[in-house]
C-alpha cells in the first residue's frame, strides 16, 4: 500500500468527518488493515490529496463553507484584536469544509490576559493544553460558536502564544506560503472568495 493510496483515505476521512489530519491518518491507517507503525504521507501530500477529494466531490460546495467559515473567523479576530489573532489550519489554507474548526493564534505580552479578556465579554470557553511551535505546551482556549452562514455550531480555538514567538511564526511553509495570516490577510481572502463564487 503507497503513501498515496493512504493519503486518498486520509483525505476522505478528514473532509466527510472533518478530522484533524494526524488523526485523519492514522483512521486511514487502521481502515487499511495496515500495520500501526505504517510509514505516513506528509502533511503536503495529504494537503494535495484533501484538494483533489474536494474538487472531485465537494467543488458545488466548499467555496461557500470555506467563505463562511472565514467570515466567522474574521469577526473573532475583529474581537481580539488586542491579542493579534493570526488564521492558521485548513480555514487559512482554503482546504475547510463545513465540518472544520477555525484556529487563530494569538500573540500576548501575558498569556492570561486572553483567557481575562474572554470572561470580561462573558464567553465562555474551555481550556485545554496543545503542542505549541517547538512542541511546547501552550493553551488552547475552544469555544463554540453559531455560524449563521451555516447555520451550525463551529469550534474556534484560540491557541496563546508569547508575543516573541510572532516573528517566527510568519516564516514560510515548506511551499513558501506564509502559515498564517492577520486579519488584513483574511480580509483579502475573503474579497477573492468572492469572485469565486
Amino acid at each position: 500500500m503507497s503513501k498515496s493510496e493512504i493519503a486518498a483515505v486520509a483525505a476522505q476521512i478528514a473532509v466527510e468527518e472533518g478530522l484533524e489530519w494526524g488523526p485523519a491518518k492514522r483512521r486511514a491507517v487502521k481502515q487499511l488493515g495496515l500495520p500501526p507503525r505504517t510509514p505516513l504521507p506528509g502533511n503536503d501530500e495529504l494537503e494535495d490529496a484533501v484538494r483533489e477529494y474536494i474538487e472531485l466531490f465537494c467543488a458545488d460546495t466548499q467555496p461557500a463553507e470555506l467563505r463562511a467559515l472565514r467570515g466567522l473567523a474574521a469577526d473573532w479576530m475583529r474581537r481580539l484584536a488586542d491579542f493579534r489573532p493570526h488564521l492558521s489550519g485548513a480555514v487559512w489554507y482554503g482546504t475547510a469544509t463545513r465540518l472544520s474548526d477555525i484556529y487563530l493564534q494569538l500573540f500576548c505580552d501575558d498569556p492570561k490576559s486572553a483567557e481575562i479578556g474572554l470572561i470580561d465579554r462573558g464567553v465562555r470557553f474551555e481550556v485545554r493544553s496543545v503542542p505549541g511551535f517547538q512542541g511546547e505546551p501552550v493553551d488552547a482556549l475552544s469555544i463554540h460558536d453559531r455560524c449563521l452562514a451555516l447555520g451550525e455550531s463551529v469550534g474556534v480555538h484560540l491557541l496563546i502564544h508569547d508575543l516573541d514567538d510572532l516573528r517566527g511564526a510568519l516564516k514560510p511553509d515548506a511551499k513558501n506560503r506564509s502559515p498564517r495570516g492577520d486579519l488584513k490577510a483574511v480580509l483579502a481572502l475573503l474579497e477573492a472568495d468572492e469572485d469565486v463564487l
